[in-house]
């Protein structure tokens, strides 16, 4: 697909500062119709087969008086899919999610129902919303809820049949939303629940948190977090067989308010932060604070329109042999624009480690009238290196944990969280392109294809109820095909992948459905098959149909398959 398409946009969301009085109003004129021809000019990935509700071999879980099937854990191990719901959790056979194995209800109290009414919710509002579902070991899980603007959690004990709730639920506020329709993130990693959303029911407070053990979380400044919309965590665990003694680290992605950029409407930005596993806080200053959160502006955009994406909508980690080799893949939307359209950008883990372990740091400038502007930190940075993991060469120094640190340090580390520099994608653009889809839920699958080589399959799903499987071959980014989930139209909530499976779980409004990786029986033909360069797929010369890759046995000679090129010079003849 063509990159040679370029509009020039002098009053670019990066570029547009302060103006005053007519020509700041003719810039913003000019900015809008120059955007507007830049969205038409988006290169656009066009399915190459839909496949309509009827044809796409669904399965679908649905209970009466039960919605918000929002939130889904799978557990391999045990064969099951658990499902949060509006006050209940699910236990469903990930073979076939039609089966339930078990379920738990979990309402809220009515003085909870009726202190949320007194606070002006309405109905709908007041009912336990479950969001968290973290998996213990195979027989527990640690549960939250919304529980009518008051967050609860609880311990869940799940065997084969059964399910029940320990009856221990706390207050845990910080932990998890106050209500479903707010953005959130968390991770349960060796006994500790790392959480990103608000500390209190305006959501005005914002934090990122670790709790359970060993507390932490961030501090209520703008510097660290100015109105974020959390989108994923995920940890990667780059301590194992690092030769530097480095730590394992959290990764944190939301979209916020921009602080270094100054416009008359409130810039949003995409972020990625870390913080480290083992900080435990400063001595004196950043008590019970991270004194390792750092965090840089995610890139993703088509630059030779100089069009940016900066609303990010959901991140999938694939995880590799090697944590050196773990990508992030992100979907993004625009903040501003006429017309829908999304994109999927990939970020390596040597790109995000240079950022935040080589990059400079942008500090906070008083200007005249007491104007705050944040520019790249020009002084001395002292050493070790503020935000860095406790590793072999802060040792060297006597500092064997964050509790060790000077107070030089930890001033800085406060005073500086942002990164002056970016993180790029891979290839600086985009894998993906989409006009006319809002993408919400992503997640990645990496399969060899019978070329040996590995292809990274995306499944995303759409705000309208749609699952597309994109790729992206040196640079060429195309869409596979799309399904129908739902018979009415209804957002992807939530999308799960069991690998062992092959099968795809898709969570909405009103129902869960469960979907195959692949669909390669509608392909009636040779041409077809090939053509559609489906990694799971191949046509099989001994049978004369389209089958799975992966559930063939024997002799692969048998197999025609060409992701790369669609070549179909293999094929015994047109038809067959």
């Amino acid at each position: 697909m063509s990159k040679e398409l370029k509009v020039e946009i002098p009053c670019s969301l990066i570029g547009f500062l302060k103006m005053s009085g007519t020509s700041a109003v003719l810039c913003l004129y000019l900015f809008y119709g120059l955007m507007q021809e830049a969205e038409t000019s988006i290169p656009n990935c066009i399915p190459r087969k839909t496949v309509k509700y009827q044809n796409g071999n669904i399965k679908t879980f649905m209970k009466h008086r039960l919605s918000n099937f929002s939130t889904l854990l799978v557990n391999e191990e045990t064969g099951t899919l658990f499902v949060g719901a509006r006050d209940a959790v699910l236990a469903l056979d990930l073979e076939d999610i039609s089966i339930e194995k078990a379920s738990v209800y979990w309402f809220s109290s009515q003085d909870r129902q009726q202190d949320c009414i007194h606070r002006g919710k309405g109905k709908g509002e007041w009912e336990n919303y479950i969001l968290l579902l973290h998996k213990i070991n195979d027989t527990n899980l640690y549960v939250c809820g919304t529980n009518a603007f008051h967050p609860a959690c609880d311990y869940m004990v799940f065997n084969s049949t059964d399910a029940h709730l320990q009856g221990k639920a706390e207050d845990s506020k910080g932990k998890c939303p106050f209500e479903p329709t707010l953005k959130y993130a968390s991770l349960l990693v060796d006994g500790e629940l790392y959480s990103a959303t608000s500390n209190n029911f305006l959501g005005t407070e914002p934090i990122i948190r670790r709790s359970l053990r060993n507390h932490l979380r961030t501090d209520f400044k703008t510097s660290w977090l100015n109105e974020p919309s959390f989108v994923h965590m995920d940890i990667v665990k780059e301590s194992e067989s690092n030769p530097d003694g480095d730590d394992d680290k959290m990764y944190v992605f939301f979209t916020e308010t921009a602080v270094e950029f100054e416009f008359y409407d409130k810039p949003l930005v995409s972020r990625i932060a870390r913080v480290c596993k083992g900080d435990l806080g400063g001595k004196r200053i950043l008590q019970k604070r991270w004194t390792t959160f750092l965090k840089s502006r995610l890139v993703c955009s088509v630059p030779e329109l100089n069009f940016q994406f900066n609303i990010l909508q959901d991140v999938f980690l694939l995880k590799t042999a090697g944590w050196q080799e773990t990508i992030f893949y992100g979907i993004f939307t625009q903040q501003w624009g006429r017309l829908d359209i999304s994109s999927v950008c990939a970020y390596s883990m040597e790109t995000i480690q240079e950022v935040f372990s080589k990059g400079n740091y942008k500090g906070p400038v008083t200007m005249e009238h007491s104007h705050v502007k944040w520019v790249v930190y020009g002084g001395e940075v002292p050493i070790p290196r503020p935000g860095a993991c406790i590793d072999n060469f802060a040792r060297s120094f006597g500092y064997n944990i964050s509790l060790d640190l000077p107070d030089k340090i930890l001033q800085f580390a406060r005073d500086h969280p942002l990164m002056d520099n970016v993180v790029n994608p891979v290839g600086n653009w985009p894998v993906l392109l989409k006009r006319g889809s809002n993408y919400t839920r992503i997640v990645v699958e990496r399969i060899v294809g019978l070329d040996k080589k590995a292809y990274n399959v995306m499944f995303i799903g759409t705000d309208n109820g749609y699952l597309h499987k994109g790729l992206n071959c040196n640079g060429e980014m195309f869409i596979v095909e799309e399904r129908q989930l739902f018979r009415s139209p209804e957002p992807v909530q939530s999308l799960k992948l069991s690998s062992r499976k092959g099968l795809l779980y898709v969570g909405s409004p009103s129902q869960v459905v469960q979907v195959p990786v692949s669909l390669c029986h509608q392909y009636q033909h040779c041409l077809d098959c090939v053509l559609a360069r489906d990694p799971y797929c191949a046509w099989s010369q001994a049978s004369a149909a389209c089958v799975p890759v992966a559930k063939q046995i024997g002799d692969m000679q048998n197999l025609i398959q060409s992701i790369k090129y669609g070549d179909v010079s293999k094929c015994p003849s047109l038809g067959t």
